[in-house]
């Protein structure tokens, strides 16, 4: 048995050496082995799980001395999730930025510390840029390019960008895929998928299954960036009225599914109050801008860029107009809605604006959310119960209703899980979309102003007759829907323009006057 134990032991120390030899030669990376990015995730997983498991034995539910306890494990874990998603990066990066953005579902503790990702994201190293350059296109830089800057403008989860000059001497950004995401963001996936299932069997309450099904969707399209030109192509053709709007050209010539090659485009972000101020945008504008831009994507076309994060939305003034411009990046994630479920939503966020309980429940429920319905209305609009029946857009948001909404999300976590695990999975990108467009209205301190809700409600109004249109023969009946689509119209142009002169200095002025004859 000894001698067997001998033979055992000897023969594994030299399978080990050999192997510690081989990998040295290879000088391989002991992070693409998929052995050591499962067992680094399951070890995180395990430690929080125990951590929520253990920390409030002995410790009675509710009282200060528990709440203050369990912000600490928040922190702790959301800690021990971002150095998880920085060590493994890729597809652990993106998902991390994602649950960044969900104002409405985590506590605080872990949606400020994994924000911080969309800054941290790893970088590859000049000879795996150019390995992949050659790879896919055949050729050398220097043969491609006059010059190219090793330090990239900005990298992300997947990919990073690097200016470069062109032979005819135009200047662009090369994004290129970082070399091993392709192949690891399949693996990871599993590796979420099998972990986030272990943590639902130790805590029933915790439902995120929708968040790796999304990544299973969407992370295939994300990673094909012949995808994301055509998608570029598409919105810069579909909002080409607006004239505000900066869509990167593509070169064709230098894409390929890991490169995207563009016109180069500066500005600042659009959350950089001081970057605005510096060069006298209007954040205001801007704002309005952002929110008409994407009420029509989303109302009308509904084809939906899904990932506006300050990084992804840049201001500038345009080098040769002068005139404020939004330039938009990164076109890898869209969503597509269904007609069906397009109008649905438009009429839910009508009934929203107006304080009509009765279409909020009954559009909500055609939605998905069923008896849930409340809940539904307070996590699209992030907004309380009393300010929904009130009508979104005659309540002001305040400090006090943010903090009531932060609270309410850790109390009703496993009823928001069942919610996202309901709605249509077209909703899930929305939503995200909704929270990261929230951000930058913060940010700018912009939120919820009344041209936000003006825009929303007039291209609810076009998409509603354009719907009406196509499915009536009779053109008295179509000049009839044109007709009280114009008036509608008009009455929201009349009802801005009031806005605006109640605000103006000639309305202050106006004000005044009545009060004094008064």
């Amino acid at each position: 048995m000894a001698g067997r134990l001998l033979k055992v032991s000897s023969l594994a120390t030299a399978v080990f050496a050999s192997s510690g030899f081989y990998l040295y030669n290879k000088q391989l990376d002991l992070n693409d082995l998929s052995i050591i990015r499962f067992g680094r995730a399951a070890v995180t997983t395990a430690a929080i799980s125990y951590d929520y498991l253990t920390a409030f034995k002995h410790v009675e539910y509710d009282t200060e001395e528990y709440w203050l306890l369990k912000s600490k494990v928040h922190q702790r874990s959301a800690e021990r999730l971002r150095d998880l998603c920085c060590a493994n990066r890729g597809t652990f990066i993106k998902v991390g930025q994602h649950l960044g953005a969900l104002d409405y579902l985590l506590p605080e503790e872990y949606t400020s510390t994994l924000k911080v990702l969309h800054s941290q994201a790893p970088q590859s190293s000049m000879e795996e840029i150019q390995k992949v350059i050659r790879e896919d296109l055949g050729k050398e830089l220097t043969e491609l390019f006059v010059s190219f800057e090793e330090k990239p403008q900005g990298a992300a989860s997947l990919a990073q960008v690097h200016k470069a000059v062109m032979h005819d001497g135009r200047t662009v950004a090369v994004k290129v895929q970082h070399p091993k995401v392709q192949r690891q963001s399949s693996e990871d996936i599993v590796v979420m998928e099998v972990l986030l299932r272990a943590v639902h069997w130790l805590f029933p309450d915790f439902a995120f299954m929708w968040l790796v099904e999304e990544a299973k969707k969407n992370m295939p399209l994300e990673l094909d960036f012949l995808n994301e030109g055509h998608n570029a192509e598409k919105v810069s053709s579909m909002l080409a009225h607006f004239p505000f709007l900066k869509v990167p050209m593509i070169h064709w010539d230098l894409s390929t599914k890991r490169i995207l090659t563009m016109e180069f485009a500066e500005g600042g972000q659009v959350n950089d109050g001081e970057y605005m101020k510096k060069h006298g945008i209007d954040v205001n504008k801007i704002s309005e801008n952002l929110g008409k831009m994407y009420s029509e994507m989303i109302f009308v076309h509904g084809f939906v860029h899904c990932d506006p994060h300050p990084g992804n939305v840049l201001v500038r003034k345009c080098p040769q107009s002068k005139k404020t411009e939004i330039v938009l990046l990164d076109h890898g994630l869209y969503q597509v809605l269904q007609p069906d479920f397009r109008l649905d939503y438009c009429r839910l966020w009508q009934a929203l604006i107006k304080g009509d309980m009765s279409g909020v429940e009954r559009y909500s429920r055609s939605l998905g959310a069923g008896d849930l319905y409340p809940l539904f209305a307070c996590v699209l609009t992030a907004r309380s119960w009393t300010a929904v029946n009130a009508g979104i857009s005659s309540v002001p948001v305040t400090h006090s209703e943010d903090v009531e909404i932060r609270t309410n999300a850790a109390l009703y976590l496993p009823q928001i899980s069942d919610l996202l695990n309901r709605v249509p999975r077209q909703m899930l990108l929305l939503l995200k979309t909704n929270d990261l467009l929230r951000g930058i209205e913060t940010a700018l301190q912009t939120r919820a102003s009344s041209s936000s809700f003006i825009n929303m409600s007039r291209c609810c109004i076009r998409a509603m007759a354009r719907h009406k249109r196509s499915k009536i023969q009779s053109r008295r009946r179509r000049l009839q829907i044109t007709l009280a689509e114009s008036f509608f119209l008009w009455k929201l142009s009349m009802y801005e323009l009031f806005l605006w002169l109640r605000g103006s200095v000639l309305g202050h002025w106006l004000t005044a006057l009545l009060e004094f004859l008064h």
